[in-house]
C-alpha cells in the first residue's frame, strides 16, 4: 500500500524559495504519475504541477516560471521547487499518486 509523506513547508518572506519533497513508500514514483496539488483556506484543491511516469511535466497557469516539479526515482521521491513566492501561494500543498495515494499535505505561508 502507497503511503506519501511530504515536507519542506514554512515561512517564507514574498519572493523568496522553498523546496516541497514527497517521500513514497510502498509504491514506485517512476511508475505512476505524480503530482503536486494545493488548497487555500476557503477554496477548492487545485492541480499545481503534474509529471507522467514517462517524465512529461505540466503546471498550472499561475506558476509557470516559478515552480519546477522533478522527480527522483532512486530515492523515490517528488520535488517541487518553488522560486518567486507570492502571497497567493498560501496554501496547504498536497502530494499525489495518480489514483493510488494522498499525501497529508505540508502548509506554506508566503508572508512578510
Amino acid at each position: 500500500q502507497a503511503h506519501l509523506v511530504e515536507s519542506g513547508g514554512g515561512l517564507v518572506q514574498p519572493g523568496g524559495s522553498l523546496r516541497l519533497s514527497c517521500a513514497a513508500s510502498g509504491s514506485s514514483v517512476s511508475v505512476y504519475a505524480m503530482g503536486w496539488y494545493r488548497q487555500a483556506p476557503g477554496k477548492e484543491r487545485e492541480m499545481v504541477a503534474l509529471i507522467t511516469a514517462g517524465g512529461e511535466t505540466s503546471y498550472a497557469e499561475f506558476v509557470k516560471g516559478r515552480f519546477t516539479i522533478v522527480r527522483d526515482n532512486v530515492k523515490n521521491t517528488v520535488y517541487l521547487e518553488m522560486n518567486s513566492l507570492k502571497p497567493e501561494d498560501t496554501a496547504v500543498y498536497y502530494c499525489n499518486m495518480k489514483f493510488i495515494a494522498w499525501g497529508k499535505g505540508t502548509l506554506v505561508t508566503v508572508s512578510s
